[in-house]
């Protein structure tokens, strides 16, 4: 099988000038690498499309692929992520991951948590924040947690990010407003343990194959699993898995979460525990990082023994499943 790889290089945007939390979503070369590596092992070629752009260029050429591995975030819009499957959709190529419908949907965290609620999956309570004039419109209890609405590696989360008191409320959000231009979700802090749950396969066929319990060391962020924390995980963070009694709590939540937003093939649901151990949805990943050394789904699958060839494996025969069957 022909497979085409499109993907944002991050080496590709810092020398167009963005900075490095602009560009902390996208991947090192070492991870197109590693998937491509991953894929020849089984059988498959390889083909480098690259972002967005480029793929426009192939399709104008007249390009094809059997199928396509799409790790694509996208640089504008808070549809990003789901640019290059609509295109893919439009031209009637199959991809590998959830479509652009889900990939829409839950890059916007406010409107993923309205989802999961309404499916009777525990979350915290929650306000989207459009404007500091709603600011009084918060009636939610403290401590409270905030952060852009539609990011992801922890972009605009630090150890200002639980709050203590409407004053810092209103800064913190005011602060967020004005450097993302985008909705705040404010939520209830959750205190208890954080976790996060790799899936693999899609629909009824999905399944976890691994728990990983998040513990921050001495020199972290105190609480909060923060961009800064992430991007100096090797001196702030350590992981390990979850007990069997908590994996299962924490597999239940994750497994309904990623079938309720219909995610697909592979990925990551983050979950927290509340004060009284209940286990509570956070955020979907349904376009996980996948550096076999530096990313949350490779590492826990290293702590199961679970080889990196094997979760690409798994994630390519749920997807070639899918075309089969449509």
């Amino acid at each position: 099988m022909e497979i085409g790889l499109t993907y944002d290089l991050r080496q590709d945007y810092l020398d167009m000038g963005y900075g490095e939390e602009e560009t902390a979503e996208f991947d090192k070369e070492s991870t197109i690498e590693g998937i491509e590596k991953a894929l020849n092992a089984l059988g498959h070629t390889t083909k480098r499309i690259g972002h967005i752009k480029t793929l426009v260029k192939s399709l104008a050429n007249g390009e094809k692929w059997d199928i396509i591995f799409n790790i694509t975030e996208g640089m504008f819009g808070i549809a990003r992520e789901a640019q290059v499957p609509a295109l893919l959709d439009a031209y009637e190529i199959p991809y590998v991951f959830s479509d652009a419908f889900t990939l829409a949907v839950t890059l916007d965290k406010g409107l993923t948590k309205t989802i999961v609620r309404n499916l009777g999956i525990p979350t915290a309570d929650f306000f989207v924040l459009k404007s500091i004039d709603e600011i009084e419109q918060v009636n939610l209890p403290y401590p409270l947690f905030a952060k852009p609405i539609a990011e992801g590696t922890g972009k605009g989360i630090n150890a200002n990010s639980k709050i203590s008191d409407k004053e810092q409320l209103k800064k913190i959000c005011k602060n967020l407003l004005d450097e993302f231009k985008q909705p705040v979700l404010i939520e209830t802090f959750l205190s208890g343990d954080e976790f996060t749950v790799g899936i693999t396969g899609t629909g009824e066929d999905a399944k976890v194959v691994a728990v990983m319990e998040i513990l921050l060391g001495d020199k972290a962020e105190a609480e909060i699993y923060s961009y800064s924390n992430k991007d100096n995980y090797e001196d702030r963070v350590s992981y390990r898995l979850a007990s069997e009694k908590t994996a299962k709590k924490c597999e239940d939540v994750a497994l309904a979460a990623w079938r309720g937003l219909n995610c697909r093939d592979g990925g990551r649901v983050d979950v927290r525990m509340d004060a009284n151990g209940i286990v509570n949805f956070i955020e979907v990943n349904p376009l996980a990082g996948l550096n076999y050394l530096t990313s949350d789904l490779p590492i826990m699958c290293g702590l199961k023994k679970i080889p990196f060839n094997d979760l690409i494996k798994d994630i390519m025969e749920s997807a070639i499943k899918r075309v089969k069957n449509y």
